[in-house]
């Protein structure tokens, strides 16, 4: 039945579901990223492939943290399998007898001081494993017969199980990120109806030159949803923007912040608590801070899209009412015209993920040099990493006003008050706040405490974003502007603890609000919301049947697009009654036209 069945298949239908047993061998599902070379190689080996440590170290290069499915299909297909015979050769040169018998001392000869050498002790276990006649001898024919056995009981045993385990048949495919908050929290019970505003959708045909690791024949297209949206190339300010004429007559606050890159691909940051006295016409716009001091070279993560939601809500609640987001785009800012009444509000920063994404390390990358000793023997810190911990001092003085309190020292967690009565006896300060001279003094001081060893400052580097070559990549700093028309607003960094939840339900919310909901064929409980802003595409998944289900998400078909998700294909699993924000979608390149092409499809349960 099981060779029949894989008969049936395509070629590539074939591959794919070769690839699946095998990781399902290993993983439990093809959502779990490989963490180390070792997991890499086990899971080659169980698709049939016997890697090199030299292979090994060019699909797992230095600083590598994880890959996913959708890598291991790919280094499978430049990994082919070893021909039956090629071993064979291999040992028939090094037989110099030509009896068809290795001894244990040639054979340890051999493989401790050529190709990739083994240890003596690893020599000790192939051969208790490949002496079958325990004579001291090798029957190497015997034992190539041993290994392609092997090798295949394996992958007829995985593909066996992965045929009769209808739920690893159906588990989701490519890498869902589970831990991001604009993408994957799910959100409670919906309500009985739910309100679906009109947005109009363009139905362009565009077909895309990008292949995918998976064929195209072993997607199911029953119960699928199709949306095509051509966005125009050009502008990047919009229509619709109105700058008040006597905007510089306002009361004007404004906030730093970052979004930080975490190690799991959550992207975090402050929030803000923003308190209006009386009701009044306000401007609020949001954007990336830039700290080049060259005008024609703009810090890179300019180009990081950001945006800000406006939500009543306090601190220890989950739940949240939107009020408003900032849909209009001027370049770099984003921005919400409009009048609050008086009260308190929640400001969350967020950005989509689609350009602040976690970066593979180069293997050429040089460590850049922290501290340096001076002729007389003491440390100093180096010029590029003055220029970097500048950077940082920016980044943290929230207000602007060039100089630390405790507060944006901390970023709001607690810290000794008698530590910091001790750090501003010690360094540089004005006003009782910590000046940039002092900020640098003080990690001088801390350089000096561990006698030169840069692993620590490492460390608070890498947590701001900075590779080795101190490089901001994985953060974005941004600035917040509050203009009140009559009243002057107040405006605080606050911390909260389920400002991620908060978030996710805001942008949840900012989406199935405004766009139009369309329910997938023969689902007519799965309904998908498309949302076509200014400079992105956001879609939701509702799932408002009483079981859990699985869409499986193609955009193979969009040009000049990139995804939240980080891949073209992929697949969520949307818990029963919930809904929740299925990806973000932005243009590689502006100035070209861009077209959103996606097919939502449920994969049935077997």
């Amino acid at each position: 039945l099981h060779t029949a069945a894989m008969t049936c298949l395509s070629k590539e239908e074939r591959f794919y579901m070769k690839c699946r047993a095998a990781y399902l061998s290993v993983f439990r599902s093809s959502l779990v990223n490989m963490t180390s070379k070792d997991q890499l190689c086990t899971v080659l080996q169980k698709a049939g492939r016997n890697p090199s440590q030299k292979a090994l170290d060019k699909y797992w290069p230095p600083g590598t943290k994880k890959l996913n499915f959708d890598d291991f299909c790919e280094i499978l297909k430049k990994e082919k399998p070893a021909e039956p015979d090629q071993l064979m050769r291999i040992f028939k040169k090094f037989d110099v007898s030509c009896d068809g018998y290795i001894s244990h001392e040639e054979l340890s000869r051999i493989l401790t001081s050529s190709g990739e050498k083994m240890s003596p002790k690893e020599v000790d276990e192939i051969f208790s494993l490949a002496d079958v006649n325990k004579d001291g001898k090798l029957d190497y024919a015997e034992f190539c017969r041993l290994l392609e056995s092997t090798a295949e009981q394996c992958q007829t045993a995985a593909l066996k199980k992965l045929e009769a385990d209808a739920k690893l048949k159906r588990q989701n495919f490519g890498n869902q990120l589970d831990n991001s908050p604009q993408s994957s929290e799910s959100q409670p019970e919906l309500p009985a109806s739910e309100t679906q505003p009109r947005t109009e959708l363009e139905t362009t045909q565009r077909k895309d030159s990008r292949s995918s690791s998976r064929p195209s024949s072993a997607r199911i297209r029953r119960s699928s949803l199709s949306t095509v949206i051509t966005m125009g190339a050009g502008s990047t300010k919009s229509g619709r923007l109105v700058e008040p004429k006597s905007l510089q007559d306002w009361h004007h606050t404004l906030m730093r912040g970052c979004f930080y890159l975490e190690e799991d691909g959550t992207i975090v940051s402050l929030q803000y608590r923003l308190v209006i006295p009386e009701t009044t016409s306000v401007y609020l716009t949001i954007r990336p801070l830039n700290l080049s001091p060259i005008p024609e070279k703009p810090s890179p993560w300019m180009c990081v899209d950001t945006a800000l939601y406006v939500v009543m809500g306090n601190e220890t609640k989950e739940d949240s009412n939107l009020v408003c987001f900032t849909e209009l785009r001027d370049k770099e800012r984003f921005l919400w015209r409009g009048e609050l009444s008086a009260g308190s509000y929640l400001l969350l920063p967020f950005t989509t993920g689609c350009r602040l994404m976690k970066r593979t390390r180069k293997t050429s990358t040089k460590t850049a040099q922290l501290v340096n000793h001076t002729q007389s023997g003491e440390l100093e810190l180096t010029k590029e990493f003055k220029a970097a911990l500048s950077d940082i001092f920016e980044v943290i003085d929230l207000d602007g006003s060039g100089l630390l309190s405790l507060e944006e020292y901390t970023s709001g967690e607690k810290c000794d008050e008698d530590a910091w009565a001790i750090c501003k006896e010690n360094f540089n300060t004005k006003k009782n706040e910590l000046t940039r001279q002092g900020f640098l003094e003080l990690n001088l001081m801390e350089a000096n405490d561990r006698e030169g060893d840069p692993r620590d400052l490492w460390l608070t580097l890498e947590a701001m974003g900075y590779n080795h070559s101190l490089e901001m990549v994985e953060a974005c700093p941004f600035v917040i502007e509050v203009y009140c028309e009559d009243a002057k607003a107040t405006l605080q960094a606050v911390h909260l603890d389920s400002g991620i939840k908060m978030l996710n339900s805001a942008v949840q919310r900012s989406i199935t609000s405004k766009a139009e909901a369309k329910s997938l064929k023969g689902h007519e409980n799965v309904l998908i919301y498309t949302y076509k802003g200014e400079s992105r595409i956001s879609s939701v998944i509702a799932n408002k049947s009483n079981q859990k289900m699985t869409v499986h998400i193609n955009n193979e078909q969009s040009k000049n697009c990139v995804s939240s998700r980080g891949m073209s294909v992929f697949a969520v699993e949307v818990p029963a009654r919930t809904k929740m924000v299925c990806q973000h979608v932005m243009a590689l390149n502006y100035q070209q036209e861009w077209t959103y092409n996606c097919v939502e499809t449920i994969i049935p349960s077997l």
